[in-house]
């Protein structure tokens, strides 16, 4: 049994990436600075020991055969320099996933800067669904299947061999200190969906003409045989394949190949293929954006061989990601809602669906500016308008340099921005009433205030 020890276990990928290894067979092992649940919680189960911490004195403790080298780690990190001082073999998770997982599968790969969480399990779902037993790694946990990550199973048609499917959430951040290429460009997917394209990672991309590049770098990874599905609606992603692509391009949207037909008030909508109305799909998600990753999803799986209405039928009992408008809890008629919002538009995208949901009661919209992007406050222009939906709107500035209260400053009186966290959740409760929605946006675990809220909210 091969040891494989994994620093920055406690990501997203990076902790996927350890259920796989440990479900292939390998001894598996790692390290980190904080965990937080669902992947502390999902390595607890694994049974999978984890070292708290980027000291060397690990490596006695966990003698692998190869260090798998999360982007977490930096040059200067004593593991870091240890394990290079020493000369132990590294490698990173997106080349140790291509090299001992996916060579020699169907990988079907989600890109795009908001949605992919969602649209990936949206994807592995629909495969599950039509008995083609994918495996997948996403960052997040699809309640369909209740873990982030496995290896593909027996497909319900051939009880004899295993799927060749394999689903992967294809982030562009970079893959480690030693390889500033995008994380997607070793997946080297069959099918890849692009589901939009803007400016993010400010840490870094210098700009959206960087990210691009790193588009067009997957662009040229699909082979001709394979499949683009391209978000017809984005000009970033029309400038990027029109730097060169070999392979066929399927778009979705507006005035696209794929396209969202009447949409009811229950959020049920037709699906439309070439004008012709070919699938009805009737579920509980809200939003745009969501009708659009299904657009993106069905034509994704189509080329995979399901039919469209399969499809349909395996959206309407999809039951969504951790942490995508999760209902944490509902205290005097008050709901609290945990999303993973951490873009300007994935904010807007989230609280218009929110609002078309529950028409004209109040929304109080919490965010914490947590991710690099947000930290450097390289999108901060864009958050009043993003944040408009919400009838009153608290931001958490603990951990940013810039001044938040200024920049949410064209949003009036609705707004508060608070660096003390204890005062902050005290604030929010004290401004809830009965019949609220309080809509929490983070990409981190925010000081645990979902259980905070609530316990504040009981007392009041």
């Amino acid at each position: 049994m091969k040891h494989i020890h994994i620093i920055g276990i406690g990501g997203t990928f990076m902790g996927g990436l350890a259920a796989i290894a440990r479900e292939a067979g390998f001894r598996v092992t790692g390290c980190d600075a904080k965990m937080y649940p669902p992947m502390s919680t999902q390595l607890e189960t694994l049974g999978i020991d984890v070292y708290e911490g980027f000291d060397a004195g690990q490596l006695a403790q966990f003698p692998a055969d190869v260090y798998v080298i999360g982007n977490v780690a930096k040059r200067g990190m004593e593991v870091v320099e240890a394990v290079m001082n020493r000369g132990l073999p590294y490698v990173s998770g997106p080349q140790w996933l291509a090299e001992n997982v996916l060579q020699g599968r169907w990988v079907l790969g989600v890109a795009g800067t908001h949605g992919k969480t969602t649209t990936a399990s949206m994807l592995a779902w629909v495969l599950e669904y039509a008995g083609l037993a994918p495996g997948f790694l996403i960052g997040g946990v699809p309640q369909n299947f209740s873990v982030s990550a496995r290896l593909p199973q027996t497909p319900r048609q051939d009880a004899h061999s295993q799927s060749p499917f394999f689903v992967i959430e294809a982030d562009e951040y970079d893959t480690a200190f030693f390889d500033k290429r995008s994380k997607f460009v070793h997946y080297r997917p069959r099918t890849a969906i692009l589901n939009n394209l803007e400016f993010d990672h400010a840490d870094i991309f210098a700009d959206l003409a960087a990210i691009q590049t790193q588009f067009h770098h997957l662009v040229r990874t699909v082979p001709s045989d394979g499949l683009i599905v391209a978000n017809g609606t984005e000009a970033a992603l029309a400038d990027t394949l029109a730097k060169g692509c070999w392979t066929p391009v399927e778009t979705f949207g507006s005035e696209a190949r794929w396209q969202v037909g009447g949409v009811d008030h229950d959020g049920s909508f037709d699906v439309l293929l070439d004008g012709e109305t070919v699938g009805r799909i009737a579920w509980d998600l809200t939003g745009a954006h969501n009708r659009l990753n299904a657009l993106a999803v069905i034509a994704a799986a189509r080329h995979a061989g399901v039919a469209v209405q399969t499809a349909c039928e395996a959206l309407g009992a999809f039951k969504n990601v951790k942490r995508r408008m999760e209902i944490k809890g509902c205290v005097r008629n008050i709901t609290v809602y945990d999303d993973f919002a951490h873009h300007p538009t994935a904010i807007a995208a989230t609280l218009g669906g929110l609002r078309q949901k529950i028409g004209s009661a109040r929304i109080l919209a919490v965010f914490e500016p947590r991710s690099n992007t947000m930290k450097l406050g390289a999108v901060k222009a864009a958050l009043p308008d993003s944040l408009r939906a919400a009838d009153l709107v608290f931001c958490y500035s603990g951990g940013v340099d810039w001044d938040t209260a200024a920049a949410l400053a064209p949003l009036g009186e609705k707004t508060c921005t608070d660096r003390d966290f204890d005062a902050f959740t005290a604030r929010i409760a004290a401004a809830a009433q009965p019949g609220d929605h309080i809509l929490i946006m983070s990409n981190g675990g925010f000081n645990g205030i979902h259980d905070k809220l609530l316990a504040a909210l009981e007392r009041t």
